[in-house]
């Protein structure tokens, strides 16, 4: 690759292929990573494509030996991705173990096996509790969402779960209007008291910045994307996060991850759509 192509692909760079690369460089060798099924338009990009390029990256890089629990899938091939994500493309996949029984995968959630899971929500509020059941808080919802799946015990019982979502005042609220999934609850002591042996969720990436959490479980903003300034980031939140000092700017994907994402994980943009 020319000097000259390289300096386009880097000016060039996408959101997903941001967050893939951001999200990436939270794996570590040797991490059992749980990836759900998603939907499909922007939820599956949030809750699947970019996770999944993420781990492949990890992959090439820092954690030869991370696994990815993904559907039924057992370390599927991520070097060969299929062209479309359909049934059959999925069933016919190359993995090491393509279970028959889900509850295997729970069993080991609860076991407390999973070093990290993705997570993705209609709302998360300061204290990192997601949302995926209902909009509004009478008794009748006024949106009826997806419904918990197996998030509860994602945030319950895996140790570094990453949640991943597009930051909008819509989508981080002040209290989200159900809990799904309790992430630190309303402060310190909050997981402790109700059993929780986990660290709860560890960093939220968005398509604007990147935030953690603070010793007493609040949202902590970590880095702006290029071009976002803090004013930019926060009008499009319904609550001001913890903000210590300078914000640091989210590392650029360099040119050899570029060229992973593009040439080698993702090709055909099965995973990182538009």
């Amino acid at each position: 690759m020319s000097a000259a192509s390289e300096v386009a692909e880097r000016d060039d760079v996408t959101t997903n292929e941001l967050m893939a690369v951001t999200v990436s460089r939270l794996l570590s060798d040797d991490d059992l990573v749980f990836v759900g099924v998603g939907t499909a338009g922007r939820a599956f990009s949030l809750a699947v494509g970019i996770p999944l390029v993420a781990c492949r990256l990890a992959q090439l890089r820092q954690a030869p030996g991370l696994d990815v629990y993904w559907g039924n899938l057992l370390n599927p091939d991520l070097s060969s991705v299929p062209e479309t994500l359909t049934q059959g493309a999925i069933t016919r996949w190359r993995g090491a173990y393509a279970p028959a029984d889900i509850g295997n995968k729970v069993d080991m959630l609860v076991r407390g096996e999973f070093d990290v899971s993705f997570e993705s929500a209609a709302q998360i509020d300061r204290y990192g509790n997601l949302n995926i059941t209902r909009i509004g808080r009478g008794d009748v919802p006024d949106v009826r969402l997806v419904g918990c799946l197996a998030q509860p015990e994602h945030l319950a019982f895996v140790k570094r779960p990453v949640v991943v979502m597009d930051l909008s005042r819509r989508a981080f609220v002040e209290q989200v209007d159900h809990v799904t999934s309790r992430g630190h609850g309303v402060g310190p002591g909050s997981r402790a008291a109700l059993g929780y042996r986990t660290a709860g969720p560890s960093a939220v990436v968005t398509d604007r910045c990147v935030f953690d959490f603070a010793e007493d479980g609040r949202l902590r903003l970590r880095s702006l994307h290029a071009g976002q300034s803090l004013e930019d980031v926060l009008a499009r939140m319904s609550f001001e996060p913890v903000v210590d000092g300078a914000v640091a700017q989210t590392p650029a994907p360099d040119d050899s991850e570029l060229h992973d994402v593009r040439r080698l994980i993702d090709p055909r943009r099965t995973l990182l759509r538009a």
